[in-house]
């Protein structure tokens, strides 16, 4: 049986809830309720989760823009196709699903993209954040619109994310 690890952590942006495995991280959550697989053994550890919470507290006092921890990313193939895709879109630019759908090789695919980001399980590491609409409106985001445009000012130099009283 597998083990998974998670933490919650009160972030810069609010609670976020990382989950990893042996292999590196599976989740990255918005909302502290965990999505638990029946399948799995669940054990909390900040020490576990402690490599992750030190990249993203870099990135969101904008000094780190590439992330190196080690992710588990699990999906359909074409999920893995379009989330292998966010992790090209460079620190500070954007995309639209249109210039997604044809960098994995299907033009017509746009909707289909955005179903995929929709379904992205690590937001912010795997930059789902990043891809907007072809008419230039930023499209949905499990976040929030708010903080989707909060990490866009954070990567295009225009804002900082600072910690909360309690962001440890």
């Amino acid at each position: 049986m597998e083990t998974l690890y998670y933490s919650t952590w009160q972030s810069p942006i609010g609670p976020l809830t990382l989950i990893a495995s042996e292999r590196g991280l599976v989740a990255l959550e918005f909302r502290p309720q965990l999505k638990r697989e029946s399948k799995a053994t669940w054990l909390y550890s900040d020490e576990k989760l402690a490599p992750y919470r030190r990249e993203l507290k870099k990135y969101f006092a904008g000094k780190l823009r590439d992330f190196t921890v080690p992710l588990d990313l699990r999906g359909t193939d074409f999920q893995m196709r379009c989330w292998h895709a966010l992790l090209k879109i460079p620190y500070g630019q954007t995309r639209t699903y249109a210039d997604q759908a044809r960098a994995i090789g299907q033009p017509k695919a746009f909707r289909a993209v955005g179903l995929a980001n929709h379904d992205n399980p690590i937001a912010i590491i795997v930059p789902c954040h990043r891809v907007i609409a072809s008419d230039g409106t930023l499209g949905g985001y499990g976040g929030g619109l708010a903080l989707k445009q909060k990490l866009l000012d954070l990567e295009s130099g225009q804002a900082v994310l600072l910690p909360t009283s309690a962001a440890s």
